[in-house]
């Protein structure tokens, strides 16, 4: 059986925000086994599963990001939207649109340390749209 629910994420400022307890507040009751697979539906952010723990790992991300693609590169020609989203788009190429998530008894089988990652590359990207696609 297959089940789907848009989710809408509030806006975010730049940067690498957690968002498994809001992704789970807006899920349908999991099956006992399955998947979960996480699609954001915007060229400009990206998912991705890291550390879930040590706040610095989030900042850290932020950082090698900006310097791996800055704004303001003067070879750039999609610039018309602002300096941040050309770079916000490469980002999100890295970065990636999904993740899939097994589904173990009821509840998301991610790692000790593992959340789920809102990567927003836009200085004011404003609210995201999900699409949860719930596989049993």
């Amino acid at each position: 059986m297959v089940t789907q629910k848009e989710i809408i994420l509030r806006p975010y400022p730049r940067g690498f925000h957690l968002i498994t307890e809001v992704v789970m507040r807006e899920l349908p009751p999991l099956p006992d086994a399955g998947l979960l697979h996480l699609f954001i539906k915007h060229t400009s952010a990206g998912l991705t599963i890291n550390e879930n723990a040590d706040p610095s790992v989030r900042v850290d991300f932020e950082e090698i990001f900006n310097r791996l693609v800055p704004e303001n590169l003067p070879f750039l020609t999609h610039t018309l939207e602002g300096p941040d989203d050309m770079p916000a788009h490469i980002k999100a190429a890295l970065v990636g649109s999904s993740v899939t998530i097994p589904i173990t008894r009821g509840q998301l089988h991610l790692g000790t340390w593992q959340g789920i990652y809102l990567c927003e590359f836009r200085q004011r990207g404003g609210s995201r749209h999900l699409l949860a696609t719930i596989y049993s």
